[in-house]
């Protein structure tokens, strides 16, 4: 009998079931997309560290620490410094312009800040971005499930993209609290309950450090090797989530500017103590598992073949918890960005909250589809990670913190951000081997943040 396999699908089945069921209570568009505003703090730290806690801080950063090491932290912490800009700074501010103003969604913001423009090209460009994050996570559940039972990776990105599709186009941002609060529990349960286990029963960190071919590097917590290696990953990471669509979203519910800052900033804290966890597994599985090839199995083969077995389904379910509380964020940003940011803005400016809503619900639906479909081609969960931020700071954070920064910044400021980031972007990504240092992201960013700044400047001198 295969324990794990059928504690994995009860999981799944059950947590599908309780996110339908929540759906019954959502009776028009602004439950589905800010949960009628009235999420508490704790609902909004249950949430957004729920949604930040997923395929990459834990399938990808124990890949990385099974072959870079301790450096790998600076994946989670570099999320958690990115969201606590966010509650601190851009949060409250943007939470204010929407419970004033009645935004839903970031692009209300980019239109109202900027125009109709601004706001179309990000959200075509970010519907790209979105489906390979999506993509992501579902390549790390379905590794979970490769690992416990040995279904093909098709199989496993079917099983993971039906269940999140269904529970949340059944409730949206409603449906997806009361689902991610109870996916929190268990993964904090499992991984907490998996890193001492694990380290007892390989030996300590002494027996990592002596395990055959370790880097000298292995214990540096400073170390990089340039893009998603080490300290780097805070260039590529930490912007993403100041001005990450879902994240600014889920603020939108809060009742409150303290809910934000309370709720956020909580989470921010909890993935910082986080950080290490899957790091610890990931080396941990260099002593009994060298010469893993595959990156996305790492975590999943050390809490299966190196914990007993009732607590290696545990942290099992706990994984893949962590990956499907991520997909409903990732198609709650795709959703209500086509029905508001396009549909509604471009297609039937008179649509009513009932057709929005439905047409938030196709899109979800169709983005899961999608979704599942580039994880079948897509190989690994930094690969689609890896994209989805590229495209975020290249095109949406010099924006964002522009326009709430300088008051005379306008429309045409914003295209040229979005133009240069996008520009240097492709530059780095098809004219080099996007090795070391040349992380096609982070080149976005500086150039968007030039083009933005010269645009200040030049605009500037014409006035004086």
């Amino acid at each position: 009998m295969n324990i794990a396999l059928i504690f994995l699908l009860a999981y799944t089945i059950g947590l599908t079931a309780f996110g339908v069921w929540i759906g019954r209570r959502v009776t028009g568009a602004s439950d589905f997309f800010v949960a009628g505003r009235s999420l508490s703090w704790p609902l909004i730290a249950g949430t957004v560290l729920a949604a930040n806690i997923g395929a990459g801080t834990t399938v990808g950063a124990a890949g990385v620490a099974y072959k870079d090491g301790i450096s790998a932290w600076w994946w989670n912490g570099s999320v958690g410094l990115g969201t606590l800009a966010l509650a601190l700074w851009v949060g409250p501010r943007l939470w204010a312009l929407a419970s004033a103003r009645g935004y839903f969604t970031l692009g209300d913001y980019l239109e109202d800040r900027f125009n109709g423009s601004v706001r179309g090209l990000v959200a075509g460009l970010l519907a790209i971005g979105t489906l390979a994050i999506l993509a992501g996570q579902l390549i790390a559940g379905a590794a979970i499930l490769e690992v416990v039972a040995g279904t093909a990776k098709w199989q496993g990105v079917l099983i993971g993209g039906i269940a999140m599709t269904l529970y949340f186009t059944a409730g949206g941002l409603l449906s997806s609290v009361w689902v991610n609060a109870v996916q929190l529990t268990v993964l904090l349960i499992g991984m907490l309950v998996a890193v001492p286990l694990a380290l007892g029963h390989v030996g300590g960190m002494e027996a990592i450090a002596a395990a055959p071919d370790v880097p000298a590097t292995y214990f540096d917590p400073m170390y990089s090797a340039g893009g998603m290696s080490g300290w780097s990953m805070f260039l590529l990471l930490a912007p993403g989530l100041v001005v990450s669509p879902g994240l600014v979203q889920k603020a939108f519910g809060a009742v409150s500017m303290k809910a934000v800052r309370v709720g956020i900033g909580v989470a921010a804290v909890a993935q910082l103590a986080f950080s290490f966890l899957p790091v610890l597994l990931g080396m941990a599985a260099r002593v009994n598992h060298p010469g893993l090839t595959d990156t996305n199995i790492v975590l999943p083969t050390v809490i299966l073949n190196d914990l007993p077995v009732w607590f290696g389904a545990l942290g099992l379910a706990a994984i893949f918890s962590a990956e499907v509380s991520t997909c409903d964020t990732i198609l709650f940003m795709l959703s209500t960005s086509i029905s508001k940011d396009v549909y509604q803005r471009f297609i039937d400016r008179t649509a009513s909250p009932d057709q929005i809503l439905r047409v938030a619900r196709v899109a979800a639906v169709t983005g899961g589809v999608i979704g599942m479909f580039m994880a079948i081609q897509l190989s690994t969960v930094a690969d689609a990670l890896r994209i989805f931020y590229s495209l975020l700071i290249a095109t949406l954070f010099v924006p964002v913190v522009g326009g709430l920064v300088f008051k005379r910044a306008g429309s045409s400021h914003a295209l040229v951000a979005i133009a240069c980031g996008i520009g240097a972007l492709l530059a780095v990504y098809f004219g080099t081997d996007r090795r070391g240092w040349w992380d096609p992201g982070t080149w976005g960013l500086a150039a968007s943040a030039i083009g933005f700044s010269v645009m200040l400047m030049t605009r500037s001198a014409r006035r004086t």
